[in-house]
Parts: C-alpha cells; structure tokens; sequence
C-alpha cells in the first residue's frame, strides 16, 4: 500500500538527504571515517537525483519515479548495512541503520506517480 503522495515525498527527500549529510556533526560521528562520509555521499546523492526526479519538487524533471524510489530503496540498504560493511560498527551503528529504514520505508510507500500524472491517465 503505497500512503505517502509524491509531494511529501519530495519535501521528505530534501529534509533527510540535508540531515543525512549533517548528521556525523549533529549526532556527533564527524571522524573523517567512513561512519562520516555514509550519510554525506548518500545524502548528497539523494538530493541530486531529487533534483533530477520527474515529481513535484524536481528541478529538471528527467527521472522517472518508480527508478527514483529504487534509488531510495538501495541507498536505504546500503545505509542501513553501512557500519558492517565498512567496520564501524562497534562505535556508531544506529543512526545508519534508522537512516536506511527510514528510506527504505519512503521508497516502499511512496505512490510511483505524482498526482498529475495520476489525474491525467
């Protein structure tokens, strides 16, 4: 069931891939380690495609919405595995792994239209 509309996605996109990127220095993980750069690339790259996404708040409107929410899905797993898979772990772990579930959740229940293409079929 697919609840959260295009729209509050694209706000959603922009808030979490600014905090991803904020986070090491909010949550106070600014190391200079891969615990750091996770969310910065991560959330640099969700605000890029977002720009790029065809929905409501994108810019250039090229990407289509079903490969947008794929994007989310992946970078939601790669997140959430992060300090496993780079072995930092045993120092910081759940900000990454609510980050990922966090993303992993909009792209799974986001609608895979935006509203207007959705009225016009």
């Amino acid at each position: 069931m697919r609840l959260i509309p295009t729209k509050v996605h694209g706000m959603l996109d922009y808030i979490s891939g600014v905090f991803f990127a904020i986070s090491p220095w909010v949550l106070g993980f600014a190391t200079g380690d891969a615990a750091q750069w996770v969310p910065i690339i991560l959330g640099g790259m969700a605000i890029v495609y977002s720009v790029f996404t065809d929905y409501e708040l994108g810019l250039v409107r090229r990407l289509p919405m079903p490969v947008h929410l794929t994007l989310d899905v992946l970078s939601g797993v790669v997140m959430a595995a992060s300090p496993w898979l780079f072995g930092f772990a045993d120092r910081v772990y759940l900000p990454h792994v609510v980050f990922g579930i966090i993303e992993i959740g909009a792209g799974l229940f986001t609608q895979r239209a935006p509203y207007a293409a959705r009225s016009t079929r």
